[in-house]
């Protein structure tokens, strides 16, 4: 009887898309919050005198790489998806969005407090208190928006698999990136006009916002388990969709689970950390006004916002699932390696970033609706933090090398020779992932939507 009232509620177009908007503007004021600092490199280093904090390129690399390191080190994405398999989404949901607006009120408390020249040794960088607070903050929100994604992304897989799943999460991923964009643009001449603690007192307003509208969605949610017995978490009366411990075996032994993860630690890699420092780029080697070069970063999210939901649904009706990753990879490659060249026409510049966002939307577009694909719908969100989480060790990892590149070479040459060597990397996991689809017949090639 369950599943019967299931398929009901999945084939309700108002049920699902109210729920998509619901969670997808919680993970996009997530998302602003998440890149609100990066346009502030350069007036993070200024001195205190000039309303900065004095930080160094090496600091701010540090910063860029802290969100990712409780969950990365300690773990902790590892055991979000085991918390939203076990407790179900409403649950984790609210301790996500809660976590965030900690971590934020601590990056706060981290930029207006007078430290005076206090430093502290963390992993062998020698840090202003400054830098080691905000990195904290960073540190426990990365936790909250990690697992809000995962999150997230089993709620579209539980209430749009069959339907229009591919443009259900292309339009989740446009919402994130329209706070990206957002925070790009803003951040920067807010901060210059007010303080530099303005950006993230607006960040706080906007992740309660997000804890709101989630809570919204888990009245829904409860409402619709009272009205037909549908629970939130996957639970009825056959045993066999119950998540157990051993079932995480069911996704180690995937190898289309590693290789997708495997894309996902070279793609993000080239693509997160890069828009983390692509502003102080644009002022530096194109030399674009400060108070815009924020717009010229924001290009890329802006640019998915549009695009990520109309590749969702051409994989929804035609299919061809892992040709649009490796077409997207590819461009994000040649992007790069442009960025490397001796060329500082800012026309060039905005060229490239113009091609990321083609590149950024068209891989992620058809990359997620793949792993349900492969994962059996009771581990997906273990399946789903197991990806991020390995995934966090490459956005941990490579802004820290490029801050010290970006100290000895400040030509950016060496920096984006990283980046594109990385989304080189992921070009040919993405060719691997194809081969493997082929002989394993997971359907990654075929549309989502069931006639």
């Amino acid at each position: 009887m369950n599943k019967a009232i299931r398929q009901r509620l999945n084939d309700s177009p108002f049920a699902r898309w109210t729920v998509l908007i619901i969670v997808a503007t919680a993970m996009m004021m997530g998302y602003f919050v998440n890149d609100v600092m990066s346009p502030l490199e350069a007036i993070l280093e200024q001195p205190r005198s000039q309303g900065g904090l004095g930080w160094t390129p090496s600091d701010y690399g540090f910063f860029s790489g802290a969100g990712s390191f409780i969950n990365v080190f300690l773990l902790m994405l590892f055991f979000s998806g085991l918390i939203l398999d076990k407790m179900g989404i409403r649950f984790t949901g609210v301790l996500a969005c809660s976590l965030m607006i900690i971590g934020t009120l601590l990056k706060l408390y981290g930029v207006t407090t007078d430290f005076d020249s206090t430093n502290i040794i963390i992993f062998g960088f020698q840090l202003p208190m400054s830098v080691a607070v905000t990195s904290l903050g960073f540190a426990v929100f990365g936790v909250g928006y990690e697992m809000t994604g995962i999150t997230v992304s089993k709620a579209m897989v539980r209430w749009f698999t069959g339907h229009e799943l591919a443009l259900a999460m292309g339009i989740q991923l446009a919402m994130a990136r329209l706070g990206t964009a957002a925070a790009l643009s803003i951040s920067a001449p807010i901060a210059r006009h007010y303080t530099l603690s303005t950006p993230l007192l607006v960040a706080a307003a906007f992740l309660v916002i997000g804890l709101l509208a989630f809570l919204v969605f888990c009245v829904m949610d409860k409402k619709l388990d009272d009205n037909t017995t549908y629970q939130a978490n996957e639970t009825d009366s056959d045993s066999s969709e119950e998540f157990h411990w051993g079932d995480i075996l069911i996704t180690l032994r995937n190898p289309g689970f590693w290789l997708i993860t495997l894309f996902c630690v070279l793609f993000y890699s080239a693509v997160s950390p890069f828009l983390k420092f692509s502003t102080k780029l644009m002022v530096m080697k194109y030399g674009v006004d400060p108070d815009i070069a924020g717009f010229f970063s924001s290009i890329a999210p802006f640019g998915t916002i549009l695009m990520t939901p109309l590749f969702g649904a051409i994989y929804d009706k035609y299919g061809k699932g892992v040709t649009l990753v490796i077409t997207g990879a590819l461009m994000l490659t040649a992007v790069h390696f442009g960025f490397s060249l001796p060329m500082h026409s800012s026309t060039i510049a905005i060229a490239l970033m113009v091609t990321l966002s083609i590149g950024y939307s068209l891989a992620p577009a058809a990359l997620w609706p793949c792993v349900p694909k492969i994962i059996p719908m009771k581990c997906l969100g273990t399946a789903y933090s197991m990806i991020f989480f390995i995934q966090n060790f490459g956005r941990a990892i490579i802004p820290m090398f490029v801050g010290r590149a970006n100290e000895a070479d400040t030509t950016y040459t060496t920096s984006m020779l990283i980046f594109g060597f990385t989304a080189l990397g992921a070009s040919l996991t993405a060719v691997a992932i194809l081969l493997i689809d082929k002989h394993k017949h997971y359907g990654l090639q075929l549309p989502n939507i069931k006639k």
